[in-house]
């Protein structure tokens, strides 16, 4: 039944007493969120809780879920949305307050992003699919920059809002470690499909003390132990990915892991007891989906449980989790492909310890039988050097490890997990990762969708197929016109944004040159500061005469014990000042760094960018669903062949993006040999921009990190050689295609291959990837 206004607001109306506020009008924006939020709940309740359980279920493991603010994406999936902006503002508020609600803190990049595009598409396409993950009381963290230093701050998300969650300690389950016991508590998100066509969930554990206040130790006055325990468990809960440079960080992440992948293993396998089914059907009734190697760690607890629990032999629980299991590889990066010291599972997780032993011993025989090799079966064993070796097992013991876009799926194939893929070609498949369309252009650039909606004559949200349709308008001016002109409005929303909040003046009739994702060095947001170095110098030289007013925005969270990546932060906002302090440069050069970069600060930048800097060393980009984002919105691809940007230019056309730099095949030849100082030796600009970096040109507070980042780039560090992301190797590449981009801006031409790559971006669809997903993988309708 569909929601009218009297229903709404008399929900409304009784949940915004329950705040204490008999008017909205003098209500402040939490207790008007909590009011909405609730009222929400309150009519689709009955409906979400009534989704069967008679057909096979998907679960999505993940220890991130980026999920950005609920209540518009919420609304907006109900159709509600303008509805209630006009309800509320009858009533004398306004939900445009709601900007000032903080998103979840439950993710940090395109891995929490993508598993919440998952869950969005699920529920619009009606496929039963449920994520699970931990409810983090401060997520990453709330980032602010002091003097150009990132500085972390805690983000308690949930504390004064967070009506999206419902309590559920009749599913609660206790949780053992070696020196812990606790409850994991769940807390249920409902995720609201499109046209509320299907109601899923996001279920999200909460780590509580079995005891949590010791009586008699505070009677004795010894309080720090009376609440020991409750601090302890509190601990797991508190911060998405704590720093692990230390043992006891490593011990704590590992209990995270462990947390929230047995709570969910028990909490599936218990309703699996109460339908009174059998454990070989098990896999008929559900499919796991391992969101990278963070919950991998819930295959030996589903052994364990079946072995210790259910009495279940060895080999067929191996069996059994095998057909259950399926794995998404998310990158290359040997850092991310986590390895677990083995003292510390022993340490912590002793029975499972042990099943890793027996699981190792199965592999080996296993290998044995199919005349493996034995240098063979050393490079592949679960138990190596010490370590136990996650994506191994995922590998091993799972049914299939899919990449996410064509080019990483071909060098895991190829190259990163060759000897594996010779094992088990039938495991390896390609899902390439996609955007929800409803949060990405519905919700974030209603303009441009009623535009695109208008001229398909269907909705693109449902049928993103649709945007092909709409090549036929590039020769269209009056259609390209409007099409500018929405760009042009977004722009200036954005440029009253970051001076509101920043105190940073933008102009918006400069070119948005915006680079926005976790800041990592293969992402290599130091080859783009590099290049505003070269630009200013060029103008301050009279090199470069006609050089088109540029704004270069930059968005990412370096993580807390990442000390280069935070160097470059100071880097680029040391960049910021020089330019905007020098009168040759300031009004053709601005630099902005937006501070604590969100979902819901990419809704802004996405829809106001000119170009979209993708521009990672080839190879390192699983995908980045952010390539995609801008693309859906009407911007060209700057970047490297890398990712999802391979299939972007294959739809749009590369003379419609801006592609340069080495590829995979060359790197390969170049790498082995490589010195980046041959570079500095032979190009001018090159060396002058190096020498910024310790000249004093540039002030980086006396720590010594911009000589860190020189070293790096041209002598190396302990563990990788010199420029070991070819930053200075593509330099020059990079800059020749940047600087066409920008003098082709705002040309006829420019505008006609920004909105062909818009007509293009069909095929990058999450609704489509979770379909091939359900189709291919997990086998549910």
């Amino acid at each position: 039944m569909p929601v009218t206004r009297e229903t709404f607001m008399s929900a409304f109306q009784i949940h915004l007493l329950a705040e204490g506020y008999a008017s909205a009008k003098s209500a402040p924006a939490e207790a008007l969120h909590r009011a909405v939020g609730r009222s929400v709940l309150s009519l689709i309740t009955g409906r979400w809780q009534s989704e069967g359980t008679v057909r096979k279920r998907a679960c999505y493991l993940s220890a991130e879920f980026l999920l950005g603010r609920l209540v518009y994406n919420n609304l907006y999936c109900m159709g509600m949305l303008d509805d209630v902006r006009a309800w509320l503002a009858e009533v004398g508020a306004d939900i445009s307050t709601l900007e000032e609600i903080n998103d979840p803190a439950l993710g940090n990049g395109g891995l929490g992003r993508l598993a919440a595009c998952f869950l969005d598409s699920a529920a619009a396409l009606g496929l039963p699919l449920t994520g699970y993950g931990i409810r983090y009381k401060y997520g990453l963290f709330k980032q602010s920059f002091e003097r150009g230093f990132q500085k972390e701050t805690a983000d308690g998300w949930h504390a004064a809002s967070d009506p999206w969650s419902v309590r559920r300690e009749d599913m609660a389950q206790i949780i053992s470690f070696s020196d812990q016991t606790l409850r994991a508590v769940p807390y249920d998100m409902p995720i609201i499909g499109y046209g509320e066509t299907h109601t899923g969930t996001l279920r999200l554990w909460e780590a509580e003390p079995l005891d949590e206040f010791d009586f008699d130790m505070f009677n004795r006055q010894r309080y720090g132990e009376a609440v020991s325990q409750k601090n302890e468990a509190e601990d797991i809960c508190r911060t998405l990915y704590p720093n692990d440079d230390t043992p006891r960080g490593k011990k704590l992440r590992l209990r995270q892991q462990y947390f929230f992948s047995a709570a969910t293993i028990a909490d599936l396998m218990d309703a699996h007891k109460r339908a009174g089914l059998a454990w070989e059907e098990f896999p008929a009734q559900y499919a796991i989906q391992l969101n990278d190697t963070h919950p991998v760690i819930a295959i030996v607890e589903m052994i364990r449980r079946l072995m210790d629990i259910e009495g279940i032999a060895f080999a067929e629980a191996l069996e059994i989790s095998r057909q259950t299991f399926h794995y998404t590889n998310h990158t290359i990066m040997a850092e991310a492909l986590e390895k677990w010291n083995i003292g510390l599972i022993r340490n912590l997780l002793p029975r499972h310890m042990e099943i890793f032993r027996m699981i190792q011993k199965q592999f080996e025989q296993d290998m044995k039988r199919r005349r493996v090799s034995g240098d063979t079966v050393k490079k592949l064993s679960i138990l190596r050097e010490g370590r136990a070796h996650m994506a191994h097992l995922a590998i091993y013991a799972s049914s299939h490890t899919n990449g996410v876009a064509r080019i990483h799926t071909e060098l895991l194939k190829n190259r990163e997990l060759k000897e594996w893929y010779g094992l088990y070609p039938e495991r390896f498949m390609n899902e390439t990762n996609g955007i929800t369309f409803r949060r990405w252009l519905g919700l974030c650039n209603p303009e441009l969708a009623g535009l695109v909606n208008s001229l398909s004559g269907g909705d693109v949200m449902r049928t993103p197929d649709l945007l092909e349709n709409l090549r036929a308008y590039q020769h269209d001016g009056a259609v390209l016109a409007e099409f500018a002109a929405i760009k042009k409005r977004n722009k200036l929303k954005l440029a009253r944004h970051i001076a509101a909040a920043q105190g940073v003046a933008v102009d918006p009739d400069s070119v948005f040159d915006i680079h926005i994702k976790r800041l990592h060095e293969y992402k290599r947001q130091l080859m783009n500061a590099l290049h505003i170095l070269m630009l200013y110098h060029d103008i301050k030289d009279g090199v470069r005469r006609e050089q088109k007013p540029v704004t270069f925005i930059f968005g990412a969270k370096a993580a807390p014990g990442y000390v280069r990546a935070k160097a470059i932060i100071k880097l680029i906002n040391e960049i910021a000042r020089l330019v905007r302090t020098d009168a040759a440069t300031r009004d053709l050069l601005n630099v902005v760094f937006v501070q604590n970069y969100n979902v819901s600060y990419a809704e802004k930048l996405v829809v106001a960018a000119d170009i979209s800097e993708q521009i990672s060393m080839a190879g390192t980009e699983a995908s980045g669903t952010g390539n995609m984002k801008f693309m859906l919105n009407g911007t060209v691809t700057l970047g490297t062949y890398d990712g999802a940007n391979v299939e972007i230019v294959e739809s749009a056309g590369i003379e419609n993006n801006y592609i340069f730099g080495a590829r995979v095949e060359e790197l390969v030849q170049i790498m082995p040999t490589y010195d980046p100082n041959e570079i500095v030796r032979s190009n001018a600009r090159v060396a002058r921009v190096m020498g910024d970096l310790t000249n004093g040109l540039l002030d980086d507070g006396g720590t010594g990190a911009f000589e860190e980042l020189r070293d790096a780039l041209l002598k190396g560090a302990s563990w990788h050689k010199p420029d070991h992301y070819y930053v200075i190797g593509d330099l020059a590449a990079y800059g020749a295609v940047r600087e066409k981009a920008f003098d082709q801006s705002g040309t006829p031409y420019f505008i006609k291959q920004s909105w062909l790559n818009m007509c293009s971006a069909g095929r990058f669809s999450s609704d489509k990837t979770v379909a091939g997903y359900a189709k291919d993988i997990w086998g549910v309708e």
